[in-house]
């Protein structure tokens, strides 16, 4: 399969950036774990950061965070450099780490007072952060109760209200909705998109390609530390050329078959696969060869086993550019 989308650069924008990721990098000993990160986030945008496990995301969301030194680079948020005016810039933040943050003897709302008193929320106002938040997560029923007696799902959403109680301008999510059941993580990705309307910028990490496509505008692919390509999503997903497979006996010759250009012939489990390649904008020339191919299957008698379509989507890039080995 080619991939002929953007492999690399920025989509032009028509305002500045919220946020401003430059040639950052991080090395730990001899290892360099990001190398020359390079982004930007817009206020009321959903930026999808993808890949394998040790591709660097987790590194690069804490040095966002401040949390994590940087070897070099520069990240700005709203004008503030993240090293320069630290304090200042973590009280912009929202983070949601992959491993839960909370703490599991003290109530919902007992976490949520303890985490609005770190970003000097007090009195009537954190009171009225607490009640919408938690109205917002939909734990209200539960606010008294123990964290340690929550689901995993209901631990994930108060995490989640922790991070959003101060209404932070850049909230940044690693892995948000990993364990969950489906009616939290539901709820989590309409709470994303509530906090996005509301004009804060959003990072989110994933691999759930399903989330991703449904709440990001923009999304990067990162694996060795690098950015592998960053773009819009539409754009991204155009650049993925749409397949459809059709699978005959091993035995066929092919050569007796006049092939249209773009096919790709191999041999597979379930029999001799004709794989049809073409891009999007030009799927009526594909029915064309396709009409013609299974009419000439049809006049030498050589059976169809199977028809397949592979449509174009974001896991296929994600294969595409990562390849599909399996990852520790």
């Amino acid at each position: 399969m080619a991939f002929n989308g953007q492999r690399s650069g920025r989509p032009k924008r028509d305002m500045a950036p919220l946020l401003e990721v430059s040639d950052l990098r991080r090395c730990f000993g001899s290892v360099i774990a990001v190398d020359g990160v390079s982004f930007e986030v817009s206020a009321g945008e959903v930026f999808g950061l993808l890949g394998p496990n040790g591709a660097g995301k987790s590194t690069t969301m804490m040095m966002l965070c401040g949390l994590l030194p940087m070897t070099s680079g520069h990240v700005i948020l709203d004008g503030r450099s993240v090293t320069e005016d630290s304090r200042q810039v973590r009280q912009m933040l929202g983070f949601v780490p992959q491993d839960l943050a909370i703490y599991p003897e003290l109530s919902a709302e007992e976490n949520l007072s303890f985490f609005g008193s770190l970003y000097n929320l007090s009195g009537k106002l954190l009171k009225q952060r607490i009640d919408e938040t938690i109205e917002q997560v939909g734990l209200s029923t539960r606010r008294k109760d123990l964290a340690e007696t929550f689901s995993g799902g209901m631990k994930r959403r108060l995490n989640f209200a922790a991070a959003v109680l101060h209404r932070p301008r850049l909230l940044i999510l690693d892995e948000p909705t990993v364990g969950v059941d489906p009616q939290s993580r539901t709820h989590l990705l309409d709470c994303i998109r509530t906090v996005q309307q509301q004009g804060t910028a959003v990072i989110y990490a994933s691999h759930y390609m399903d989330e991703v496509q449904a709440i990001c505008s923009q999304v990067a692919v990162m694996d060795h530390g690098k950015i592998l390509t960053c773009d819009t999503l539409s754009r991204l997903i155009a650049g993925i050329p749409y397949e459809i497979e059709l699978v005959v006996p091993v035995n066929t010759t092919t050569e007796e078959l006049n092939l249209p250009a773009s096919t790709t012939v191999s041999v597979t489990e379930s029999g001799l696969s004709i794989r049809l390649t073409e891009r999007q904008s030009s799927r009526r020339s594909l029915n064309r060869r396709l009409a013609q191919l299974i009419t000439q299957l049809s006049d030498q008698d050589i059976p169809l086993l199977h028809i397949r379509t592979h449509e174009s989507s974001l896991e296929r890039l994600f294969l595409e550019l990562t390849g599909s080995q399996l990852r520790d």
